[in-house]
């Protein structure tokens, strides 16, 4: 019996969607990059339990992403002393789940979240982070 050409495939790693996360972030369009300044990307495999009470998520697979600190709209001049910078954080596990059920690639998938999860930094509208999406490629 011919093995399965699938059959040596593993899930990617924390840090294959990092370099997803990257690549999608290298393409995003310059002036959209530029605005990014000081923000943190990080990938985990799941949201931790308190983030997920304050989400209110059913289940750890409910969130693909998160932003979490001030968004330039309300940082005004700057960051405040003592400060932690604002992060991004993609979540491996929910996003390789939803990646299994839908026909979009995985870099695509990255690129999404990473993309909505910035404009909530900036406090974009859907059709913004739609139209950045599409600059991107």
């Amino acid at each position: 019996m011919a093995k399965s050409p699938i059959a040596d495939l593993v899930s990617p790693s924390l840090a294959d969607i990092e370099a997803l996360a990257d690549t999608a972030f290298t393409g995003l369009p310059d002036e959209f990059r530029a605005l990014c300044e000081g923000v943190v990307i990080k990938v985990d495999d799941f949201p931790d339990d308190e983030t997920l009470e304050q989400m209110e998520c059913e289940t750890e697979f409910d969130l693909l992403g998160l932003f979490r600190g001030r968004g330039l709209v309300q940082l005004g001049a700057g960051p405040q002393t003592g400060e932690f910078p604002s992060m991004i954080w993609l979540y491996r596990r929910p996003i390789l789940d939803y990646w299994a059920d839908h026909e979009e690639t995985l870099g695509a998938i990255v690129t999404h979240v990473l993309v909505h999860e910035i404009g909530h930094h900036f406090g974009l509208s859907d059709e913004d982070m739609e139209e950045i999406e599409r600059r991107a490629g």
